[in-house]
């Protein structure tokens, strides 16, 4: 097939029909969800081993080397850093071979209907670069290097040994209203004074960072990057600075650590997406200590998944316990930490893509979303069982969530989603409303999807709901505000990238982020590297605007970690 001439339009849309048929999937994927799950890859730098297949078309080493830095950046995401599967389909040559390059190469450049972007007619990827693509796929996929405890000592440092670090706060700043900011593309995050609201220090971390997490005490603040660098401040300097990185692997997410009575600071954990594993470090230097694979079988249907991604860890308020979540696979691991070297773990069986998620208002219940499955797995921290299965909207993507009582349903988590416009609201109080708990009691309608964060506070009225990633600037430069009191009454739209008075850019709101007092909200106005970006400060009481904040070190500012907020789970 692979010199022949296309008779015309009419045959390339009966290909293209016949391809999406070959590759569909069982449910259709909006364009928001899949540039999301096809965010880049740090493996793109990464030294790999060229595989020769001789069925495959032919590739010169600097194709193979380009076709897997395209890959990395495109692609991996939704199909998997071995091409197995997993939003997407499985591209391994056993079923890339026999569909031939012409075939594929109008499979990626037209897209089909069950989600796959049409990278070519839209402009990402030139004709040669399709070719490319279509050559590449067919050859034996590259494997990344595995990442052991001796790689990870090889990248650790303890810059400040915790016996050369004070025994007592030694700065002025109000350490409960500090926030972590994000800086995404500089690989860097600012630490902001919530009173003052001016820029403390801006530390060098991995790069996009992806959370922030606390200590239990609130003295240490941990970092992890999407290059897996993970750094830890001491919020106690007379200025907050590192005192000891790691590097655990070649891509991550997660980072997490001990918040049960006896282990406070003890130990952190932290779960990589290449190699697929989690790694538990002691707390206070980030040695680390043991490392366990996610390589297993899958929820029904019971498949061998070989890279089952570490999404999301929680740490128990209940048992001594981390609580991972392993994407691909849909198993959550209670993982015990009182005994490293007898370690103990329980297996709950969810449902596949497990993503992000957060506590309910009692701290017992974890919901976290399964994302691509479109439901959320609730598990009885208290009782380590699964507690409840709730359908929701379209790729639900709540961060950690949004607690509030709902004047009808009573206590209440919601989350909004990636694939439309809902925003939805599931019941959280078994001992007062049992016939409520674990299901969808109400469902909002938000501006549009694209949502990756909802908020509220304890001591708010208000629930906030952003919208990044939908294509509509309108939509995507504001926030959608909710009378928690008056649900019916629908949202009122704030202008908020309009407020930040910035110049040309993206302006994508991201991200409400509370004060401690509970009465400032925090979004970043979140522009490309080479615009100018800002964090808007809105009243939570009034909706009026408060403060913004400019300077030319926030650069990309994403996320926001309030360090009171983040220790106590409090969203």
């Amino acid at each position: 097939m692979r010199n022949r001439k296309w008779p015309g339009r009419l045959a390339i849309s009966a290909l293209v029909l016949a391809v999406g048929a070959a590759y569909a999937d069982d449910r259709k994927h909006d364009d928001t969800d899949v540039k999301y799950q096809a965010g880049g890859s740090p493996l793109a730098g990464e030294e790999m081993h060229q595989n020769i297949n001789p069925k495959a078309p032919p590739m010169t080493a600097r194709e193979f080397q380009l076709g897997k830095d395209i890959y990395f950046q495109r692609c991996a995401g939704c199909h998997g850093v071995l091409r197995k599967g997993a939003t997407g389909k499985p591209l391994t040559p056993d079923k890339t071979l026999a569909n031939g390059t012409d075939y594929l190469k109008v499979f990626i450049k037209y897209g089909s209907p069950a989600g796959m972007p049409n990278w070519g007619t839209s402009g990402e990827l030139t004709d040669e670069q399709v070719d490319l693509m279509a050559r590449y796929i067919q050859q034996e996929p590259p494997t990344p290097p595995e990442y052991g405890i001796k790689e990870m000592e090889a990248n650790w440092k303890v810059i400040v040994p915790p016996e050369q670090r004070p025994t007592k706060k030694e700065n002025n700043l109000n350490l409960e209203n500090l926030f972590s900011v994000t800086l995404r593309d500089a690989g860097e995050i600012a630490l902001i004074d919530g009173d003052s609201k001016k820029i403390v220090s801006v530390l060098k971390t991995g790069y996009a960072v992806h959370i922030s997490r606390m200590s239990a005490s609130g003295r240490y603040l941990y970092v992890i990057g999407r290059d897996a660098r993970i750094n830890l401040v001491d919020l106690w300097m007379a200025k907050p600075d590192t005192v000891a990185e790691i590097k655990v692997g070649l891509e991550a997410r997660s980072v997490e650590t001990s918040k049960f009575k006896g282990y406070e600071d003890k130990y952190a954990i932290a779960g990589t997406y290449w190699p697929p594993q989690f790694v538990i470090m002691d707390g206070d230097t980030l040695k680390p200590q043991k490392i366990v694979s996610t390589r297993g079988m899958t929820v029904a249907p019971e498949e061998y998944h070989p890279e089952p991604r570490v999404a999301s860890i929680v740490g128990s308020h209940y048992h001594p316990e981390f609580l991972v979540n392993a994407k691909e696979t849909g198993k959550i691991m209670l993982v015990n930490y009182s005994d490293l070297k007898n370690l103990k773990t329980s297996t709950i069986d969810a449902a596949r893509f497990l993503h992000d998620g957060g506590f309910d208002s009692t701290g017992r219940y974890f919901l976290v979303a399964a994302n691509a499955s479109d439901k959320v797995a609730v598990v009885d921290t208290k009782e380590g069982k699964l507690a409840g299965m709730v359908d929701v909207g379209k790729t639900p993507h709540p961060g950690r969530g949004a607690n509030f009582v709902d004047p009808q349903n009573g206590q209440v988590w919601a989350t909004g989603h990636l694939g439309d416009d809902s925003i939805s609201l599931i019941g959280t109080d078994p001992a007062k409303h049992n016939d409520k708990a674990w299901k969808v009691v109400r469902t909002l309608k938000g501006q549009g999807g694209g949502s990756l964060f909802i908020k509220t506070h304890p001591k708010s009225k208000n629930l906030w709901v952003d919208t990044p990633l939908n294509p509509d600037a309108k939509v995507s430069q504001s926030i959608a505000v909710y009378d928690i009191n008056n649900l019916d009454k629908g949202f009122e739209m704030l202008p908020i990238g309009e407020w930040a008075g910035l110049g040309e850019g993206a302006k994508r709101i991201v991200q409400p982020e509370y004060n401690k007092a509970g009465d400032e909200v925090w979004f970043s106005v979140w522009s490309a590297k080479d615009k100018e970006s800002a964090i808007v400060v809105v009243d939570d009481k009034t909706r009026k605007l408060k403060a913004v904040i400019k300077d030319p070190r926030l650069i990309t500012p994403t996320g926001k970690f309030n360090v009171y907020n983040t220790q106590h789970d409090v969203y």
